[in-house]
């Protein structure tokens, strides 16, 4: 039984590269045609996942897609997008123009072998650490802390929350070697530490920490774990103001046998990627669909289907994908006061920084951590543990401690444009983070 499974995995396996080199991707990029942006049209033979994949190869090179149509019906898939950079110029670097037909053209392993996996790949010069559970003020911080203590240097790493939950992606290294951390009873120490500051007081929801040698595509990565853990439930507990949350609507296309999803929000960079990457794992195919993003506000419509060939069948699974896409929309909604921190990069950088963020009563909301060639460039968003807006006297005093020029204000600070009176309730919940505050060795100490 085994044997012909395998034979006819084969069988289709051949079939598909057959197929493929009778039929390979072809590219077309005109910056003649459209008045304000670069068109990019990519034809190739259909297969589940092709669209997430050449939405995520635009979305990486940080383009800004204003307008898409996508037709997959069938055994061929066509896709046109309008984009631009991020001033919305035209795309005319031709480094990238290049990228984009290596990537999606016919020498691509995107033709021979579709990466099996959308968006992974592997390396070996550090270690991967997946992080899920509970957020909470100071979380970051004390993640940190435990890493630092065992001489392991965060190199790069997102962090995303939402809906009460926390999610990381961490790429280390070890302190002595700078590559990736291969002792076996380190990496049991390493997921037992963190393990345990993940869960801290809360037992009534689940931890989870994964160390690996490979990495997936961190924004990928973060989206599936988030979906994992269910944290498009409770939903309408949205910290969103009303006028600011998605509409999202599912109805059923009969003659068509289709579903028509359609959203419309205020538009974003990457908001495409992160609903289709949803939808995809998900278990949709997306058949038609059209993007208009050239205002404030996108507009997004996708006819889909389950993998199965049946549309959405009940009232609960249509208010799931409601739910799942409202979900994918928020949680790179970037709340709070956004600091952006440069200099030279250190063991230890990580801990320092959000060490003084908590005993300065701040929370992170989101991070992204990256290295290039020794220099740390760092963004967080971050609020005031208390629900208060942020006071500027303190950034003012974190920029004194960290450094003026190392560590900027970036975009538009409106939230310190308004100062916080003082209160017994403010003093209370400043004292008790700051309180909370100790050494690193302290730290690891309570959790060994």
């Amino acid at each position: 039984m085994e044997a012909s499974v395998s034979y006819s995995q084969n069988m289709d396996d051949e079939y598909a590269k057959f197929i493929r080199r009778m039929n390979p991707p072809r590219v077309v990029i005109d910056n003649e045609s459209c008045k304000n942006a670069t068109v990019i049209q990519v034809d190739s033979a259909n297969k589940h996942g092709i669209l997430l994949e050449v939405v995520q190869v635009l979305t990486d090179l940080n383009l800004m897609i204003s307008k898409a149509y996508i037709c997959s019906d069938g055994g061929w898939f066509m896709d046109v997008f309008n984009v631009t950079d991020q001033v919305g110029n035209k795309i005319t670097d031709e480094g990238i123009l290049d990228y984009i037909q290596k990537s999606l053209g016919p020498d691509s392993c995107f033709a021979s072998s579709m990466r099996r996996s959308v968006g992974v790949t592997s390396g070996m010069d550090h270690t991967a650490i997946e992080l899920i559970g509970s957020d909470r003020p100071g979380l970051l911080s004390e993640v940190s802390a435990v890493l630092t203590h065992l001489k392991c240097n965060v190199v790069n790493a997102e962090v995303w929350t939402h809906n009460t939950r926390a999610a990381a992606v961490m790429q280390v290294t070890d302190e002595e070697t700078g590559g990736a951390i291969t002792d076996p009873e380190r990496l049991s120490m390493v997921k037992r530490l963190l393990c345990n500051v993940l869960k801290g007081s809360n037992k009534s929801r689940e931890a989870k920490t994964i160390v690996s040698h490979g990495v997936t595509h961190t924004e990928r990565r973060l989206h599936q774990m988030m979906f994992a853990d269910r944290d498009y439930e409770g939903m309408g507990e949205s910290a969103l103001e009303e006028k600011e949350r998605p509409n999202v609507n599912v109805t059923n296309w009969h003659d068509k046998d289709y579903s028509v999803v359609t959203i419309r929000c205020k538009d974003r960079p990457k908001l495409l990627f992160d609903l289709v990457c949803t939808l995809t794992d998900m278990q949709y195919v997306v058949f038609h669909g059209n993007v208009d993003a050239e205002g404030p506000e996108a507009y997004q419509e996708y006819c889909i289907r389950h993998v199965d060939g049946s549309p959405v069948k009940s009232d609960a699974e249509r208010q799931r994908v409601i739910q799942c896409l409202e979900a994918a929309i928020e949680r790179r909604v970037s709340e709070g006061l956004k600091l952006e921190l440069c200099t030279t990069d250190r063991v230890g950088l990580l801990s320092d920084v959000t060490r003084i963020f908590r005993e300065n009563s701040l929370t992170v909301s989101r991070a992204e951590v990256t290295t290039r060639a020794g220099k740390a460039v760092n963004t967080f968003y971050v609020r005031d543990s208390s629900g208060y807006p942020v006071d500027p006297k303190i950034i003012d005093s974190i920029r004194q401690t960290i450094g003026q020029t190392i560590l900027r204000v970036k975009g538009c600070p409106e939230e310190l444009n308004q100062v916080p009176q003082e209160s017994p309730t403010r003093f209370l919940f400043g004292g008790l983070f700051k309180s909370r505050s100790f050494c690193n060795f302290g730290l690891v100490r309570s959790y060994s």
